[in-house]
């Protein structure tokens, strides 16, 4: 590719795919692959690839498949071959003369055996005949719009390739008809490619076939960053990207054209993103040349059904009579524009919804509106009132301030689990509808705001916002607006900003809404709470405990006593906190609220109830899922995270921070993304994958500097301070701790890393600073009744013990561990305790608790402790087994998961979704797991894997 060409982004295993081909042309083993994808999938940008790896040493015969020649007989054959035509002079002379007639004049003369072998042994033997003087690259680009004869003889060729130095690539579009003609008994049904449908046939019968999905996340940041070299472009937000690639679903061609047509306001946040793809992009013209092909009456409805979402069938064969709905639109899922789900049709490209929709005249989406409404107007028993009066209200049916009225009722009346349209859209639309002057315009933008956020549509929400700065408003509204605004900059941007913009919030709310303006308080002390400012939270609580009244509701009642319980934990009196943190606990369950839950769960958790804790995480996401409330889910994951951590679930957590971040990125929640980003880090030091830690580390802590973010660095540096422990380096894990401790004082995040610390500082001599954090974590753990914590604080007890005293200690804590659930912190304590055993020159009785903490390990999967606990045993004269066998090799936790997941068929792409990895990272261990187990390919890593 030419240096100033940006590379192509996620498509590795293609190219690899592509390099093997050419690799074994070379050989003289050539064979053929058949790329297939939707439109601006990269399937010409993949043959070009292949063509620029091919060189001057390859002789590269290129022809395109275009619509208008599909009917011309041998127009394929003749843009490809012409230019080696001279080479059928050495070829016999019955396939010569066919061969050359058809080149010519585009039909096979009479006497050459039309219908038989002589042609297609000819195009073979043609091209055998030009790779005796070098390899032959032969890339046909819309194969499936080839001329049926071509399409034919090439199919013939590349099923019979593989003993010649010919590698020949064709490319094909998804779920497109080829211009082959029916052949009888299959009238109705064009050859379609293999992802079209169950029972469809490939474009070209019997050669290999690569699908060409979406790019995958990580792919899809590339790209931006690719695009947005461009200076009018600049950077492109989280959210704003996610906003663009859901139209895109991963299509590189729609998402670069998408992003190129950005607006400075929306690139700033003060524009709502685009709906549909650019007008006049090949994206938009490539759709629309298949939307033309179409009949008229097919396109009338595909207008309805992009205008309407969640038409049903029976509607849609009501808008269709007298025509029948299923023939009308035959024509469009036979080209791959549509295809049925269920009882009702979508588009098979989301991206195709936008250009039916906004490509139509304004006149006809009107008419259109029109009969949706008059259609669902007369469904039983009741009409969709949202549903309804939206269509209404696009219609423009009827005096723009009644519909506006209706529109807004209707949407702030909707159930959670609407449809179509999504509240936010159809405030949005009563507010445009509305009179500059009138009071409600302002209301029902800031309403419509609000929706957005809770749907998860940050982009949106901002860019709402932002139209009320030039309309009047009444002082209460404002205040609603600044509190939707610094929960907006809370969990997407500078913290002390955050702060400062719900108090002003809380201080209008206070007395109008008190329940909001408590609401607002506990967030502006959360925006401390994670910028690790505890004299800010502290100040704020008390500020909170002289608004207090005694007649509360239930959920302002919890939020007091949290900020009261929170403030004393912050002040180091465990005891006075303990009551108020009951007291939040008891209140939350007769709470439906799952902001309020939230709270309830990090009581829980101080108070040592991990089992409590994960109970009310739960309650709290199922009622997010239930109310629609995309937007808090990321900080309910990461709420949920903490007992697991606790409990020692790492499986668990990993899957859960993996969602949790994934969500966070999509709603433009970088605060949030930080922190999972830091969970997942953690998970890597317990599998002892040191790479795939430090990165993600590297990450979350780069996030927490830029965005004032205490808690997510501190989660961050105690996941590298895990890794050195695990790793056999104390004194990293006592110094990195050390100096968070000084930098950093989020507390919570503090007191879970508090027995690493102690653990490195009593391996490292330094009792005196292990000591002093064991006094703080006494006086916190006394204030519960957990035993697996009090199991912790006598682990630590022992490690800093006399010779005497520390067994004692050591067994203390392993019968409290046997009456709680830490099952891995349990093992770690055994593996201190065998190790202590056996400086005391007790091998046998270390053995015992060696094994033990081994088994755990090992079903962990935690190849760093695992290893240490060999070392132990080998220590003490065991003969244990060998850490690795010749099925898995020297493998890391991660590594071996990868390459099960390959094994049992996964491709690159689902190991990375599933792992929340990059493909690129994928790629890298898989290079490293063929390296250490000595194989070559996927198929022996089957072999080896079963």
């Amino acid at each position: 590719m030419s240096p100033d060409k940006p590379p192509l982004r996620g498509r590795g295993e293609e190219e690899r795919a592509l390099l093997q081909l050419l690799d074994r042309a070379r050989e003289g083993a050539g064979g053929a692959l058949l790329l297939v994808g939707a439109p601006g999938m990269g399937k010409t940008a993949l043959l070009d690839l292949a063509a620029a790896h091919a060189g001057p040493e390859f002789r590269v015969l290129r022809v395109s498949g275009v619509e208008a020649e599909s009917r011309l007989p041998y127009a394929g054959l003749h843009g490809l071959l012409r230019p080696v035509a001279a080479h059928a002079s050495a070829l016999p002379d019955a396939q010569a003369r066919a061969l050359l007639s058809v080149l010519e004049s585009g039909a096979l003369d009479s006497g050459t055996g039309a219908g038989g072998l002589a042609l297609p042994a000819a195009v073979l033997g043609l091209l055998s005949a030009v790779a005796a003087g070098q390899p032959v690259l032969a890339c046909v680009d819309d194969v499936d719009l080839l001329d049926a004869d071509s399409r034919d003889v090439l199919s013939f060729a590349a099923r019979r390739i593989a003993g010649e130095r010919v590698a020949l690539l064709f490319t094909a579009g998804e779920g497109r008809p080829s211009a082959m003609p029916c052949t009888a008994g299959d009238s109705e049904r064009p050859v379609m490619s293999p992802a079209a449908g169950e029972g469809e046939r490939s474009a070209m019968p019997g050669v290999p076939v690569r699908t060409l999905g979406g790019l995958d996340g990580a792919a899809v940041r590339e790209l931006a960053d690719d695009v947005a070299r461009d200076p009018a472009v600049g950077k492109v937000a989280e959210d704003l990207l996610a906003a663009l690639d859901h139209i895109a679903r991963g299509n590189p061609l729609a998402l670069a054209e998408l992003i190129g047509a950005l607006t400075p306001d929306q690139l700033a946040g003060l524009a709502a993103p685009p709906v549909a793809l650019p007008r006049g992009g090949r994206a938009w013209r490539g759709h629309a040349r298949r939307l033309a092909a179409l009949p008229g009456e097919a396109q009338r409805l595909l207008l309805l059904i992009a205008a309407d979402p969640g038409l049903d069938l029976p509607t849609l064969i009501r808008a269709a009579r007298p025509s029948c709905a299923l023939t009308v639109l035959e024509p469009a899922e036979r080209a791959g524009v549509l295809q049925s789900t269920g009882d009702r049709y979508d588009f098979r490209d989301p991206a195709m919804r936008g250009v039916v929709y906004y490509g139509a005249s304004l006149l006809r989406r009107r008419s259109a509106h029109r009969l949706l409404a008059a259609l669902l107007a007369d469904e039983r028993p009741e009409p969709p009132r949202l549903r309804l009066a939206w269509h209404r209200a696009c219609a423009l049916d009827g005096p723009p301030a009644a519909l506006a009225d209706d529109l807004a009722k209707a949407a702030l009346d909707a159930r959670p689990a609407y449809t179509h349209p999504e509240p936010y859209l159809a405030l949005e639309r009563a507010a445009e509808l509305t009179d500059p002057h009138d009071p409600a315009k302002a209301e029902r933008l800031a309403a419509a705001a609000r929706y957005a956020w809770v749907a998860g549509h940050p982009q949106v929400a901002r860019s709402l916002l932002a139209r009320l700065r030039n309309l009047r408003a009444p002082d209460e509204l404002r205040a609603h607006v600044q509190l939707l605004h610094g929960s907006l900059e809370l969990l997407g941007g500078e913290t002390g900003s955050a702060r400062e913009e719900l108090l002003a919030a809380a201080g209008w709310l206070l007395e109008s809404h008190r329940m909001l303006g408590v609401r607002a308080l506990v967030r502006a002390a959360d925006a401390s709470y994670r910028a690790g400012d505890n004299r800010a939270f502290i100040a704020i609580a008390r500020q909170a405990a002289a608004l207090r009244r005694p007649d509360e509701t239930v959920p302002t009642q919890l939020m007091f006593e949290y900020l009261a319980g929170m403030a004393s934990t912050f002040s180091g009196s465990h005891q006075e906190a303990a009551a108020p943190l009951r007291r939040v606990v008891e209140l939350a369950e007769s709470v439906r609220d799952p902001s309020v839950l939230v709270w309830a769960c990090v009581a829980s958790m101080l108070l040592g109830e991990d089992a409590t804790a994960h109970r009310l995480s739960a309650r709290a996401i199922e009622a997010a899922r239930v109310r629609g409330a995309v937007s808090a889910m990321p900080q309910l994951l990461e709420y949920m995270i903490y007992p697991e951590i606790w409990m020692g679930r790492y499986a668990a957590v990993a899957a859960t921070a993996a969602q949790g971040l994934r969500l966070a990125q999509e709603t433009g929640q970088l605060n949030m993304a930080a922190q999972h980003l830091a969970w997942l880090a953690i998970t890597a030091a317990v599998e002892g994958d040191q790479e795939t830690c430090r990165a993600r580390a590297d990450a979350a802590i780069d996030l927490a500097s830029a965005h004032d973010l205490g808690i997510a660095g501190a989660i961050g540096n105690w996941a590298l301070a895990y890794l050195d422990l695990a790793g056999g380096r104390p004194a990293d894990a006592a110094n990195r701790l050390r100096a968070e401790r000084r930098t950093n004082n989020h507390v919570v995040i503090r007191v879970m890393a508090t027995p690493h610390f102690i653990e490195a500082c009593a391996r490292t001599g330094d009792h005196e600073a292990a000591g002093a954090a064991l006094r703080v974590m006494e006086r916190w753990v006394g204030s519960t009744r957990s035993p697996d914590l009090r199991a912790l604080v006598s682990r630590c007890r022992a490690l800093l013990a006399g010779p005497g005293e520390a067994e004692e200690l050591f067994k203390e804590a392993l019968d409290l561990h046997g009456q709680g659930v830490y099952e891995f912190e349990a093992a770690r304590t055994r593996l201190l305790y065998g190790s202590a055993l056996r400086r005391d020159r007790r091998p046998g009785a270390a053995r015992t608790h060696l094994h033990a903490a081994l088994e755990t390990f090992e079903r962990y999967g935690a190849r760093l402790w695992t290893e240490q606990a060999r070392a132990e045993l080998r220590a003490s004269g065991d003969s244990v087994r060998p850490a690795f066998d010749a099925t898995t090799g020297q493998l890391t936790a991660q590594q071996l998961q990868i390459a099960r997941m390959v094994a049992e068929g996964a491709t690159n792409k689902e190991v990375a979704e599933q792992l929340f990895l990059s493909r690129r990272t994928v790629e890298h261990h898989l290079r490293n797991i063929f390296s250490r187990l000595g194989i070559r390919s996927r198929v022996e890593l089957v072999r080896l894997m079963t």
